[in-house]
């Protein structure tokens, strides 16, 4: 089963699940979705010997009949993880870029981050499928007529 699939069953089953160490690679060497290797920190040890000092809150969507990330969060990267994961990726030339020369030369501080998706969170309360349901926004016309035929009207 790929990842996508064992997140959709497990969070079925439970309802609300956590997953630690998104954006870093499985057992099988593929990666557990994609993240940017210069922004959460996905392959150092936690606490619980496991890579991964990140993680998405996912709960259960009956609407959508999939699960959907509430909020992806997590300890930032620091230099050695900033440096670990561009090599893992073959992105060291980011390196030259301001914010990880600044990282690199303790100019900034170390961060953590992450939030409450409230459009998915509306979205989930309300039980609606589409976030054009919730929120205004401007859609293409083609989008307008194919969730206008299956009774979402979009704001």
């Amino acid at each position: 089963m790929e990842a996508k699939d064992r997140e959709n069953a497990i969070t079925k089953q439970y309802g609300a699940v956590f997953i630690i160490g998104i954006g870093g690679q499985l057992g099988d060497g593929k990666k557990h979705d994609g993240r940017a290797p210069d922004y959460d920190d996905y392959s150092s040890k936690g606490l619980n010997g496991y890579p991964g000092l990140n993680g998405d809150l996912l709960l259960w969507n009956d609407v959508l009949q999939r699960a959907i990330e509430l909020s992806s969060m997590g300890i930032r990267v620091d230099k050695e993880a900033l440096v670990r994961q561009l090599k893992e990726e073959g992105e060291e030339k980011r390196l030259d870029l301001y914010f990880h020369k600044r990282l690199m030369n303790d100019t900034l501080p170390l961060s953590i981050g992450g939030g409450i998706g409230q459009s998915r969170l509306c979205m989930y309360y309300l039980r609606k499928a589409h976030i054009g349901e919730i929120q205004a926004s401007i859609w293409p016309e083609s989008m307008r007529k194919e969730c206008e035929a299956l009774n979402m009207p979009l704001i």
